[in-house]
Parts: C-alpha cells; structure tokens; sequence
C-alpha cells in the first residue's frame, strides 16, 4: 500500500487502486489503511470521509460507500459490521508505517554513529514523507497525517545530515543540501543551521559559514529577542579560533 503521494494499492498481486468509489472511496480507503491495526466504529468512519457536512442518512450512504469498496478491493479483506478493520494479507506493506520504523531506525543508528547504516532507512524515510498525503483533499485526520509526515521529514533530513558528517567526503554534498532543506522548512529550529555550518566549514568554506550564523542570530534577535543557543554559539566561536 502506498498511501503518501499518489495512492497506489495492491493485493495478492492485483492492482486495485483504480477501483476504488471515487474521491469519497479513496478517502475511507486510505483512512481504513491508516487505522487498519484497530478496529474504527461507523461513527469514525463517517467523521473521516464527511468531516464538514454529514449527509443526510448518513449510515446508508456510509453502506453504501462500503459495499462499492469491497467490491473494489475484494469483500474478505474489510471485516465488521458495527466495527469494521482493513484486513491485508500476511506481511502487508504499507509505506507510511515503513516511514515510521526506517526513521526510527535511522535515529538508532545515528545514536550509535553507525553512519553507513543510517544512511538507506534515512532515505526511505525521506522520500516517503516528500511525497505528501491526500494532496486536495482535508479532514483533522488528514492534517493529523500531514503534521506527523512533517515531523518525519524533519527528522529523516536530520538523519541524513548528521550521517553526511560522518562519512565525510562526498557526502557533504548531501549534508549541504539536507541543510538547506531543514532551514528552508523550520527556520527556527537551529539544527539545519549547525549542519550547514559544518559542511561548509569542512569544504574550506568558512567565510560563507559564518554568514549562516550570522543570519541566524539576526533572525533570532529581530523576530524573537533571542540568542542563537550554547552549542550554536560554541560552533561559531570554534569557526572564529580556525580561521
């Protein structure tokens, strides 16, 4: 099941994404995907596909929607009645919950600064999370998703960063970029800043190193009244002694 960016389904090898009842469909498909280790009651499932507006009979339009889904991806993988559960096949896959352990995982080994071993699950991590969720379509549920991708991004770009430092060379390049990424994104967050100060102070960059502090002490002071933290003001100081 790939549910971040475009929604991609397959069971027992057939490909069933097509299928699915129209926008409304795949929303309840997706929200089933996500919810699918515990059972969610009608009620939930139709807050998650009408989050606005219910409509009137709202439990035979929700019938509905359910007969025209299992039809879709096969009756026997949808079970209950009062509450229903997504049931996939042994050792299913779903790429938002692949998501979740490669992260973690990534930060595992960062802990341990086993740098190559971070490097794919970061990665998985990342490209998972770059790709988005129900692009269009909006419910707290939904949001809940997107915020939760975010924190992924944030932390696989962190992953991948610190694992660039540590194999050095060419993979400084990616710790640059990573950087990049994570101050574009959170700009109040210093860790994108930290990162690019080192990668570029090891590629013989200082000067433009400490510009980057620079313009994170500015944006701290103008916007909150704040001074960059210890350790970013110790990597400055240590830039100032080097060059």
């Amino acid at each position: 099941m790939q549910i971040c960016g475009r929604v991609v389904a397959r069971i027992n090898g057939r490909r069933v994404e097509h299928g699915l009842p129209g926008r409304q469909g795949r929303q309840l498909f997706v929200y089933l995907v996500v919810q699918r280790l515990r059972p969610s009651t009608r009620d939930a499932l139709i807050e998650a596909v009408w989050p606005d507006e219910v409509p009137r009979a709202a439990d035979i339009a929700l019938s509905s929607l359910l007969s025209k889904l299992r039809a879709a991806i096969g009756s026997t993988f949808i079970e209950g009645k009062s509450e229903l559960r997504l049931v996939l096949p042994a050792r299913g896959f779903v790429d938002l919950e692949a998501a979740r352990d490669s992260v973690h995982r990534a930060e595992s080994a960062v802990a341990l600064r086993e740098w190559a071993r971070a490097w794919g699950p970061a990665r998985v991590a990342l490209h998972t999370a770059n790709r988005g969720f129900l692009e269009g379509q909006s419910a707290p549920w939904i949001d809940e998703i997107r915020r939760e991708l975010g924190e992924i991004q944030h932390r696989a770009l962190e992953c991948v960063a610190s694992a660039g430092l540590g194999l050095g060379g060419p993979e400084l390049a990616s710790v640059e970029r990573s950087a990049r990424a994570l101050i574009a994104g959170w700009p109040y967050r210093e860790s994108g800043y930290r990162f690019l100060i080192e990668a570029l102070s090891r590629s013989g960059n200082t000067a433009e190193a400490l510009l980057v502090y620079e313009s994170l002490r500015v944006l701290l002071h103008e916007d909150l009244g704040a001074a960059p933290s210890p350790e970013t003001q110790a990597l400055h100081r240590s830039l100032l002694v080097s060059s």
